[in-house]
């Protein structure tokens, strides 16, 4: 096997590992997205938000924007194992090992989508539960791409910040800033076509916008963009962010 296809393999297998070795971890970071899941459908079940296609329950619109919260939670907070690694010396071995950076920073990003991934699943199986319509296994399909692609395009920014930052609260506090705007201003659960315009605007150019509304197309069929314009965009911007993120990454100092 070739050895940076082996460094890929073995950094994704590693954040498997210790995924599965922590069950706290695992609860905690489904715990958010699942408490949202739950009181935002029990709070505005009953509500018809203006500019909400009139077939469609808040369940079922607001599914899709969890599973992007829970997407983009796990996914940036992936750059997290970054900070930890560089402090305690995991980073400059393997930094150091005669492999490509990219290579690391790929195993790396492979292991923080899987990991988003399979949260997300939990979550899918979870809404079924609570009354939520998955239409058909092309329409699941169809969201689990969109799934990865928010997860490639977030892991990315998470460790862009972690290759910059070696500071662990700042990480935190820099991370918080970023993501709770990203997800409020997405339409994850409220409709984007009613807000001002400057607001709407702003939703435009966040590219979590069009992973939520690719899924709500493929679920629901009731997305505000046709399917292969949000996967366009979200593919685009991913590719961005991964080619930034690895550029990051090749200059991170090594030094502890």
């Amino acid at each position: 096997m070739n050895k940076d296809i082996a460094a890929v393999y073995m950094l994704w297998l590693r954040a498997m590992k210790r995924f599965i070795r922590s069950p706290s971890q695992i609860i905690g970071s489904v715990a958010m997205p699942f408490l949202f899941l739950i009181f935002l459908s029990a709070g505005f079940s009953s509500v018809k938000f203006p500019g909400m296609p009139s077939n469609v329950n808040y369940i079922d619109f607001l599914v899709p924007g969890i599973l992007g919260m829970s997407m983009l939670f796990a996914a940036t907070t992936a750059g997290i194992s970054l900070l930890w690694d560089r402090q305690f010396g995991f980073l400059k071995e393997v930094m150091v090992a005669p492999v490509k950076r990219i290579s690391i920073m790929l195993g790396r990003t492979f292991g923080g989508i899987t990991t988003a991934f399979l949260q997300s699943v939990l979550l899918v199986i979870f809404a079924i539960f609570i009354g939520f319509h998955i239409g058909s296994i092309l329409s699941l399909l169809i969201a689990f791409g969109f799934m990865i692609l928010i997860g490639l395009a977030f892991v990315s920014i998470g460790l862009i910040i972690a290759s910059i930052m070696t500071d662990m609260q700042g990480f935190g506090l820099i991370l918080n800033l970023l993501i709770f705007p990203l997800f409020f201003l997405s339409g994850a659960i409220y409709p984007i076509n009613v807000l001002p315009n400057v607001v709407r605007y702003i939703t435009y150019i966040n590219p979590l916008t069009y992973g939520i509304d690719g899924m709500r197309g493929a679920f629901l069929h009731a997305s505000i963009f046709p399917i292969w314009f949000d996967a366009l965009v979200l593919g685009i911007v991913a590719l961005i962010l991964i080619s930034i993120g690895a550029l990051a990454f090749s200059k991170a100092k090594i030094t502890i």
